[in-house]
């Protein structure tokens, strides 16, 4: 292992999530052998259902993304593996990815950071749009594309790319690169209901029991013992 890799969800961390109850089990450093692989990743494999909204292209990159934020070590599965990139693909491919509920009839002025989304994009758009400023990027500093480069290239590109040092032509790195772990993010820790979490991964990581949320029947049997139980998803009520 080199010392060019980095810990395990060190972009989930750097984010500014260590202060919400989800990062709790993330924040801490993890070791050596946890630390993401040096040889170089493959193309992404042919998915068991078809893409509903990204090209091969667009997917390859994304694949790439979530499995350098979420490597496979011994916590859980890459985070492909665990179905970010087929949750990414079906939110794109909704309704909130066709901007169903945004208002987007302008004007369209440069805003402030906490004034939200300004962009005549819808979320689809804005990440297709920023896949390909990401590729173009990608060629041009590293001569090919983002989901050919080595691991430690990708995580220097996704470093660029959250601190707004990657120079996207007429897009803006920083917040592509916010949108991403947003939505690898809720892939990773969401409802596998939805394509993501796969094999419920990310509950069972952190002992999270999913959807119950009444437990009083149990409240005198475990009084001051831990509570351990098969996590539950919405499909498993359905």
């Amino acid at each position: 292992m080199t010392d060019e890799t980095i810990p395990r969800r060190k972009f989930l961390v750097g984010a500014g999530l260590a202060g919400t109850a989800v990062a709790t089990g993330l924040t801490q450093t993890a070791p050596a052998e946890a630390q993401a692989p040096a040889a170089a990743t493959p193309p992404a494999a042919p998915q068991a259902e078809p893409l509903l909204l990204l090209n091969e292209t667009e997917h390859a990159f994304v694949v790439a993304a979530v499995d350098t934020m979420i490597p496979a070590d011994e916590l859980s599965p890459s985070g492909s593996d665990c179905g970010c990139a087929t949750y990414i693909d079906r939110q794109l491919a909704s309704a909130w990815g066709g901007g169903a509920k945004m208002y987007r009839s302008g004007p369209y002025f440069k805003g402030k950071p906490e004034q939200g989304y300004q962009l005549p994009l819808t979320p689809a758009e804005f990440i297709t749009t920023g896949i390909a400023a990401a590729n173009a990027w990608s060629r041009k500093t590293y001569g090919r594309d983002f989901d050919r480069l080595e691991p430690d290239k990708r995580i220097e590109a996704l470093t660029a790319m959250q601190e707004g040092k990657a120079a996207f032509e007429n897009f803006n790195s920083r917040a592509f690169f916010a949108r991403l772990l947003t939505l690898t993010m809720e892939g990773f820790f969401g409802d596998p209901i939805y394509g993501g979490n796969r094999n419920k991964a990310s509950w069972r990581m952190l002992g999270f029991p999913g959807l119950p949320a009444t437990y009083a029947n149990l409240i005198d049997e475990y009084r001051h013992k831990r509570y351990v139980a098969e996590p539950q998803s919405i499909a498993d009520f359905s």
